[in-house]
């Protein structure tokens, strides 16, 4: 009998046995705001969390990196709310507004697509907590989920694979 059998067994059935549980990862609070500051030429990204907890990033890319899918929908939801489908005119205001609506509402007569058109791709990376591709081109960069379907040429399609992904880790999304 092992030695917490053992112990165990010493106790009557109503007595009262304390565990203390440390939950091995928890889920941060959702998303109530964000702010852009800019700081001398360079701009940044405030998160605020409904616990009242901000973090800040500095490249949309890194704030991917820690974000899921709740999290980018979230934002999504807060940027649309704040600027609807007008493009804003601030520069890190237009490229997160702009960055996200190609995640979410592309369309295949966006600019963006057809500014593709014989880009060599860079790098391609894929960011498995959120579900999303980061293809990098020569002067410019794309993010898609990884469900739908974007107006990619088979050139582009040709340089993405050639690339190969980049992952953190070997897992069934990436393959």
């Amino acid at each position: 009998m092992s030695t917490y059998l053992k112990h165990m067994a010493g106790y009557k059935q109503n007595d009262e046995v304390a565990i203390d549980a440390i939950p091995l990862a928890t889920k941060p609070a959702p998303i109530i705001n964000f702010q852009i500051h800019r700081k001398g030429r360079n701009g940044y990204y405030e998160i605020i969390r409904a616990d009242g907890s901000a973090k800040t990033y500095l490249l949309f890319s890194q704030l991917l990196k820690e974000f899921d899918r709740e999290d980018l929908e979230n934002l999504w939801k807060l940027v649309k709310a704040k600027h609807g489908n007008t493009r804003p005119e601030e520069g890190y205001e237009r490229v997160l507004w702009a960055d996200l609506k190609t995640i979410f509402e592309h369309h295949v007569e966006d600019l963006i697509w057809r500014n593709l058109q014989g880009k060599k791709v860079l790098l391609w990376r894929l960011y498995d907590s959120c579900g999303i591709h980061f293809v990098r081109f020569e002067d410019m960069h794309v993010d898609m989920l990884l469900e739908k379907r974007y107006p990619l040429t088979p050139a582009t399609i040709t340089g993405m694979l050639n690339k190969k992904p980049q992952a953190d880790y070997w897992n069934k999304m990436y393959y």
